[in-house]
């Protein structure tokens, strides 16, 4: 009989990996598309998890809503569109349905992330502060059930869906909008609310003293704009938004702030201008697995 057996190597060329979880096709380059643009640039392998398709993210007239499914090809189309402007290695959908993520069964979610972790092998992961940017509870399920992912993901013995090994992430960080941002992002698409339990949730931004990274995107702008313009139907004043002056353009995208929520890498007060801070120089050795034929009596 042929059996197998297992040998390891060690590759010391490992390159750096980022992975993004987020809610739907838009968070990517709304959000995120500054630092996904910026690293995927510098040969970081870049990949994105996505929780729901945005079935329900419709800003026509009512009586033209396609339905769900359908809406939800539309955007997964445009969400390709942008991955490929972005540079992204990956799209992975969890297939939870938009509106709904705050109430799925918690251990499965968590453990459909931790199967994508585990599998990529990211140094640094990246998704929505705790606050979900101004309340959206499918925001805020998806930060908590990152975190909780990151966290899982390094336990052995968590094995629900997955049997890859487990891996540890290096840094886990936020997106922490700050005032800036805010009065750029809402002069420009308008003031975010959303009524959720009979209360209007609004933008939320963080203090300027909490925050631990300013990266800067200024180099990508136009890049995360023809991101963004993929996502068509979720840009009703997309010809409005065409002609916006470069100055308008900065403020939204010329610098992106995060808060380090976990590093097993570096820490401290001193703001870092890199998501990979104390990660860059190390040795990024991991053991490849290989299995080769063995041969047995019967």
């Amino acid at each position: 009989m042929m059996r197998l057996r297992r040998f390891t190597v060690e590759d010391n060329h490992k390159p750096l990996k980022l992975m993004a979880v987020l809610a739907h096709p838009d968070d990517e380059s709304l959000a995120m598309g500054g630092i996904l643009a910026k690293y995927a640039a510098a040969g970081v392998q870049t990949y994105l998890v996505m929780a729901t398709r945005g079935e329900r993210g419709w800003f026509g007239p009512a009586a033209a809503y396609p339905g769900p499914e359908a809406l939800g090809r539309l955007r997964e189309t445009e969400l390709r569109a942008a991955a490929q402007v972005l540079g992204l290695q990956e799209i992975v959908y969890l297939d939870y349905q938009d509106g709904e993520l705050d109430q799925a069964d918690p251990a499965e979610a968590i453990a459909r992330i931790v199967s994508q972790v585990r599998w990529v092998g990211p140094d640094v992961v990246v998704t929505f502060d705790p606050n979900g940017m101004y309340g959206h509870p499918d925001h805020i399920a998806i930060s908590q059930l990152t975190t909780t992912a990151v966290m899982a993901a390094a336990d052995p013995g968590h094995t629900v869906l997955t049997r890859n090994s487990p891996h540890r992430v290096a840094k886990l960080y936020y997106r922490a909008f700050v005032q800036a941002e805010q009065a750029a992002y809402e002069a420009t698409f308008g003031r975010l609310v959303m009524p959720v339990d009979r209360v209007q949730r609004r933008f939320t931004v963080w203090p300027e003293w909490a925050i631990t990274t300013r990266v800067d995107t200024s180099a990508y702008g136009e890049q995360i704009w023809q991101a963004i313009a993929c996502h068509r139907s979720q840009l009703p004043d997309y010809q409005q938004l065409k002609t916006l002056p470069d100055e308008v353009k900065a403020g939204l995208w010329g610098r992106q702030s995060y808060y380090r929520a976990i590093s097993l890498v570096n820490g401290g007060r001193e703001v870092e201008d890199d998501l990979f801070a104390g990660l860059r120089g190390r040795a990024q050795s991991r053991p490849l697995i290989y299995d080769l034929p063995q041969l047995q009596a019967a």
